[in-house]
């Protein structure tokens, strides 16, 4: 019960934790949609039994190292929020969870160097790109490479786009209807910055001009969900003042950095940035959603011939921003595209952040699925809106020796744009 979780104790993220223990009535709805729970069958590897774990650790009943595994096989999808009938606020709790728990959970010299690394690599494309490079060497080191940094050279991938560079300020097509934020992204800037470039050119077609902040950051995602809070916090310190607050919106093309930069108010909670954070985040809004609000102001005049396209939910787009709608009539606004369905759409790819390093196997097993789901539409593309996702479905299909093209929404809408005009 809420009186047994003594808030003051686990300081500002107490009480956001405490209510969401509360709102959960244990009805077991969460059970079908939790990718986990379809893995391994546990009831300790649900929401239900999640949070039951936890509330017992807040209230002192249970030892740390007792909700541990649990907690780290959690992907954080949020797939058990919109299942929920009693609307439990299930980000309140998990994220800020780990954030107390990382001093109490205990990790090997190797888990603690793999998760320092991806810390200290993929929030900054330069490091980033270096450390892809360098797995060249890791895979050619081949079995002398440490069993814990194996999943970072599984997923790395053999060739690295080469890098792109954007004006801090693109002016708008024609008469300007709005001018946007754009935030960068770190790891995408590297594994695909062409969905930056494609993005950019859809906007300034319909008349937004989008200024690209110098002073920008990561998000602070990875760090948030990992448990870092001080990393997280300098991180959404720095894009609170990056940002201006001079924009139409805060504009995002990855869905785990809008989910981040969604809850900058609890990741600076109980801060003197507290109520700025709660500001900035009313201004982020995803690009898709953005260009729908505003209406496709260029009509897309595709030439290419008709053909199926099957898009992806990214989980934290979907369940984490409710934002499933928009992107589905957009690649719809392209003459001659068959939209397809995935099925068990609700179902995370397994990619999660950096999910796919700490926990590789329950990874695996669940892109592998997606990509069966995904190929069973007879697309010729498929399309979503996070990084993460798009370089978690072309492992799988590769692996599966499937020619499928995967891309962002932006960069259909893009190609359609160009094909149409002869470009």
């Amino acid at each position: 019960m809420l009186h047994k979780i003594k808030t003051e104790e686990h300081g500002p993220l107490g009480e956001p934790m405490a209510h969401a223990v509360q709102a959960c009535v244990h009805c077991g709805f969460c059970l079908a949609a939790c990718p986990t729970y379809q893995e391994l069958g546990q009831e300790m590897d649900t929401p239900r039994g999640r949070i039951v774990l936890m509330k017992q650790v807040l209230e002192g009943d249970l030892p740390w190292a007792a909700a541990q595994p649990h907690v780290d096989r959690c992907l954080g999808c949020l797939a058990c929020e919109p299942a929920c009938p009693s609307g439990v606020p299930y980000r309140d709790l998990i994220s800020p969870f780990r954030a107390l728990a990382q001093p109490h959970f205990r990790r090997t010299p190797g888990e603690r160097l793999r998760r320092w690394l991806a810390g200290q690599t993929i929030p900054y494309p330069s490091r980033f790109r270096l450390a892809l490079l360098g797995a060249r060497v890791g895979r050619w080191l081949g079995p002398l490479v440490p069993r814990v940094l194996r999943p970072m050279l599984d997923l790395a991938p053999a060739t690295v786009p080469p890098a792109q560079a954007w004006a801090p300020i693109t002016p708008a097509q024609g008469q300007r209807r709005a001018r946007v934020a754009l935030l960068a992204g770190c790891a995408q800037q590297v594994l695909d910055p062409d969905i930056n470039t494609a993005t950019i050119d859809v906007l300034t077609r319909n008349g937004v001009e989008v200024v690209l902040p110098l002073a920008q950051g990561c998000c602070g995602g990875l760090a948030w969900h990992t448990g870092d809070l001080e990393a997280a916090r300098a991180m959404a310190r720095r894009n609170l003042d990056a940002f201006p607050a001079d924009f139409d919106a805060i504009v995002t093309n990855a869905a785990g950095c809008g989910s981040a930069m969604h809850e900058y108010h609890l990741i600076l909670r109980g801060t003197p940035d507290e109520a700025r954070a709660d500001a900035f985040r009313k201004k982020v809004v995803d690009v898709s959603v953005f260009l729908i609000r505003l209406g496709l102001r260029e009509p897309i005049h595709d030439s290419g011939r008709p053909r199926r396209i099957a898009y992806h939910d990214a989980c934290h787009l979907a369940n984490a921003q409710n934002v499933r709608r928009e992107p589905r009539e957009l690649l719809k606004a392209i003459p001659g595209v068959q939209l397809c369905e995935i099925a068990d759409a609700h179902l995370c790819c397994g990619s999660a952040g950096t999910y796919n390093l700490d926990q590789p196997a329950i990874a695996s097993s669940l892109g592998a699925q997606k990509a069966q789901s995904v190929l069973k539409t007879n697309a010729e593309v498929v399309a979503s809106g996070n990084i993460g996702c798009l370089t978690q479905l072309r492992v799988h299909l590769e692996k599966l020796g499937s020619p499928l093209r995967v891309r962002h929404t932006m960069q259909v809408l893009r190609d359609a744009y160009a094909a149409g005009r002869g470009e």
